[in-house]
């Protein structure tokens, strides 16, 4: 097992801060010993966000000419804090938190010695000063750009699969302290759960797996006027490969933008997860769907990609 807990306080250090951008995010990635990582500042209507992108080679990834497949883990959030609003890291940082922390502890790992096979990309994007906006049951954060430029700047097509890591407190319908996994979604489906995916939680934590709900809606794009639980399974809107939700998440309503409620042991966990999947996803032990079922499912009953646009009226 690998132990993620002095990268988890060293990224949250970080990230609490009215300061920190994404220039700081990667020197500190940098001297973790991570060389490829791009910093993008982005400006919406309601201020501006940095997006940052880390891409860690394997011993046989694609970026070296090797066949090994790609994880990507794409740490979902609105913002890491509501300043001037709230003082301090909001929950709904914790998706920003445990991609940095992924990515710090995959740099330690190459250091000494231990490289995955294949290659993992790793985006999120830091903004300190972020929105927030009225959601039911409680409020949630919202961000300086939207969701199809989180989209555009987050889902890399060299991703082969993707865990989308969000808070996703803000609601009665999962219960649970810790973290949740969803269904795997695919081009407009919601399929079965992954396995493998239910094997490796119960391995990380040493408990029966937990899986969220998922709606249609859910899965649909931002923007169409539906009741979103959140925006976990967006990046499924922007690509045709395999989305899992990893869902960190509560036993009762938390609001996004609430301060003192990031548990670092949570977040802990998550990371170990996302390692353990990207180590078996690129040696072709961990799969995210049945790929043969997949073909039967549009076969039988046609292709549901216009679940991934924003429908007949727009």
């Amino acid at each position: 097992m690998t132990v993620s807990f002095k990268q988890v306080i060293t990224a949250y250090e970080l990230l609490d801060s009215a300061r920190v951008d994404g220039w700081a995010v990667a020197g500190l990635l940098k001297e973790a010993g991570l060389e490829d990582v791009e910093v993008k500042r982005i400006t919406g209507p309601k201020g501006s966000t940095d997006f940052i992108k880390v891409r860690i080679p394997g011993s046989n990834g694609k970026m070296g000419g090797g066949e090994a497949p790609t994880l990507g883990i794409i740490g979902r959030l609105g913002g890491i804090g509501a300043r001037p609003e709230r003082i301090g890291f909001v929950s709904d940082g914790d998706g920003a938190l445990a991609a940095v922390a992924t990515a710090l502890k995959l740099g330690a790992m190459q250091k000494n010695g231990d490289t995955l096979t294949g290659d993992v990309i790793i985006a999120t994007h830091i903004c300190p000063q972020a929105p927030t906006r009225p959601h039911d049951p409680v409020p949630f954060m919202d961000s300086p750009v939207d969701i199809a430029e989180m989209n555009r700047n987050e889902v890399d097509p060299a991703m082969d699969a993707i865990l989308s890591v969000d808070t996703t407190k803000g609601n009665r319908v999962i219960n649970h302290r810790g973290f949740a996994i969803s269904p795997t979604v695919k081009e407009g489906y919601i399929l079965r759960i992954s396995e493998d995916l239910l094997d490796l939680m119960q391995i990380v934590t040493g408990k029966l797996p937990v899986v969220f709900p998922l709606t249609t809606q859910d899965i649909t794009p931002y923007g169409n006027g539906l009741y979103h639980l959140n925006s976990i399974l967006q990046p499924c809107v922007a690509t045709a490969v395999p989305v899992v939700g990893v869902a960190i998440t509560a036993e009762v309503p938390v609001p996004g933008c609430a301060t003192g409620a990031t548990h670092l042991v949570d977040i802990e966990a998550v990371v170990r997860f996302c390692i353990e999947v990207a180590k078996a996803f690129g040696q072709g032990k961990c799969h995210f769907y049945d790929e043969e079922e997949f073909e039967r499912l549009k076969a039988l009953y046609g292709a549901m990609n216009h679940l991934q646009t924003l429908g007949k009226e727009q």
